[in-house]
């Protein structure tokens, strides 16, 4: 069972509100729920029994208000069955973004007593895409002197899906003239490559035309294909030279739009014009391209927007060199992005008790908020804190969640509200914070006796009164509100026997107005 640390336990009869108590801790129920689902499940999937796994009968999924909260809710919980539900679509490359883990953080919350468990759920991907080129027709030129044995490389497909069902293989139309080698780079992408298995000739066969053809690993496989023309041109013996196989640079979020990040550069050993040598994006994703802007000339590479590092962390792409003669050689560039603390902390109130008992004992849980911040490291590590000069203090319950609880006597008649300003603060420097505010109305108890607005009263009244007149009247208030606040008034004790103390005075017990009788 995974989940809160907090134990509660319930508040004394007669009280409006249930208190909880400052938490007792226990290791074995901070470890997450942990479910496993396939991604694009239909709505109304059962993910598993949550109330099952959190120890709850089916009776207190109802009676305890289990349910599930998230910055993007895709589940539900079933009220009847306490089974954990797909409400909406979990499509793994869109909540994702290409990362190898994929996992959804829920809490779940039950009331009476309050409590809060943590769900990790790993989204697994599913063959939902097929690969694709960028270009449907790849149109090459290639001297006819190039040595059998050279390679040309291509653009390699993309496909969002990952291990098993991204790309596994390439394969090319049969014809005498190429082959193809697939090259595996340091992190396991493959990369198609046309190899020249004898020498053309441009006066036999001007062009030749292949398909090429890309495979996901998945069962059944699903592929693409794309065209290939290849026109055979004269002399140019030497394909461009990268200084660098790989290139590496890492940016801070904060880098202005136009900036200069990186210049890749490539030679070529040939002249004249099969040694001039352009620049061109190969194998990277349309939004890595509305980012970086890359000279066709001098292969500098530079930002056309701002950098977020909460919305992607990594840029990944292939850059080309190819010289006038129609040959090419590639490399890749990474660009690591580093977080800035830009982000303010976020609080959410995730439960109030709007009104509680003057009399509540120290210790007893008035609100449960959570904190959260988009930066990474100390830039997104949190702490809260509350006003001072307050009967309340404020406890860490589990990972960013956090308790108020009483911490002193209260009063309602001196403080009937409580306004408690919140203040959460990042780790980064500069710190960043942000601020939010509870009110709490106090509920009245009975715990002022009436005060009379006299200690005495000395009343003359002559003789032969006639029966029934007002003699005089006594006064009381009680600081206390409705019923508890009501004074009325009787006649207790006196120096004459009840029965001859009777027949001279009485008393009204709504007004305190004293009668002769």
């Amino acid at each position: 069972m995974g989940g809160s640390c907090a134990q509660r336990r319930r508040a004394g009869r007669g009280q409006v509100l249930f208190p909880l108590l400052l938490p007792l801790f226990y290791p074995a129920l901070c470890e997450p729920i942990r479910y496993s689902i396939p991604e694009e499940l239909t709505k109304g999937s059962v993910v598993g029994n949550l109330a099952r796994d959190l120890g709850l009968s089916v009776q207190d999924v109802s009676a305890r208000k289990l349910r599930v909260s998230a910055e993007k809710l895709h589940f539900s919980v079933d009220a009847e069955s306490g089974d954990l539900l797909v409400k909406d679509r979990v499509d793994r490359e869109q909540i994702c973004k290409g990362r190898r883990r994929c996992e959804l953080q829920l809490e779940a919350v039950v009331e009476n007593p309050l409590n809060i468990f943590h769900i990790v759920v790993a989204i697994e991907d599913i063959n939902d895409h097929a690969p694709q080129f960028d270009k449907k027709e790849i149109h090459l030129e290639v001297v006819e002197s190039v040595s059998p044995g050279a390679r040309i490389s291509l653009d390699p497909a993309t496909d969002p899906d990952i291990n098993l069902n991204s790309i596994k293989d390439y394969q090319l139309s049969p014809n005498p003239y190429f082959s193809l080698m697939v090259r595996v780079n340091s992190d396991g992408e493959k990369y198609p490559e046309l190899s020249l298995e004898k020498l053309l000739d441009r006066e036999e066969q001007r062009s030749h035309r292949l398909i090429l053809t890309a495979l996901d690993g998945g069962d059944p496989p699903r592929s693409a294909t794309a065209q290939i023309e290849i026109f055979v041109k004269d002399i140019n013996d030497n394909p461009p030279k990268f200084t660098k196989d790989e290139y590496r640079i890492s940016l801070s979020e904060n880098l202005t739009p136009g900036s200069s990040v990186l210049q890749v550069t490539a030679t070529d050993e040939d002249e004249g014009i099969n040694a001039e040598i352009n620049y061109y994006f190969r194998s990277a994703l349309q939004s890595t391209k509305d980012v970086f802007f890359l000279d066709e000339k001098t292969g500098m590479i530079k930002n056309n927007q701002s950098l977020d590092f909460e919305d992607v962390e990594r840029y990944t792409m292939v850059v080309e060199a190819k010289d006038g003669g129609g040959l090419s050689t590639q490399c890749k560039v990474i660009i690591e992005i580093l977080d800035e603390n830009d982000n303010s902390p976020e609080i959410v109130i995730t439960s109030l008790s709007d009104q509680i008992l003057e009399d509540s004992p120290p210790g007893m849980v008035v609100a449960l908020f959570k904190t959260w911040d988009r930066d990474f490291g100390e830039n997104g590590e949190v702490t809260c804190a509350i006003e001072r000069d307050l009967p309340f203090k404020i406890y860490s319950s589990s990972k960013n969640y956090y308790k108020i609880v009483t911490d002193g006597a209260l009063d309602r008649e001196q403080d009937p509200e409580y306004n408690i300003t919140i203040i959460a603060t990042d780790r980064g420097k500069p710190p960043l914070s942000t601020s939010t505010y509870i009110t709490l109305h106090l509920t009245d108890v009975n715990d002022n006796a009436p005060v009379f607005h006299q200690a005495s009263y000395v009343v003359h009244v002559a003789e032969n009164n006639p029966p029934g007149v007002s003699i005089a009247q006594v006064r009381a208030s009680d600081p206390d509100l409705g019923p508890n606040g009501q004074v009325s008034y009787s006649i207790v004790a006196s120096d004459l026997e009840p029965r001859t103390l009777l027949s001279y005075v009485s008393v009204s017990a709504q007004s305190g107005v004293v009668f002769a009788q």
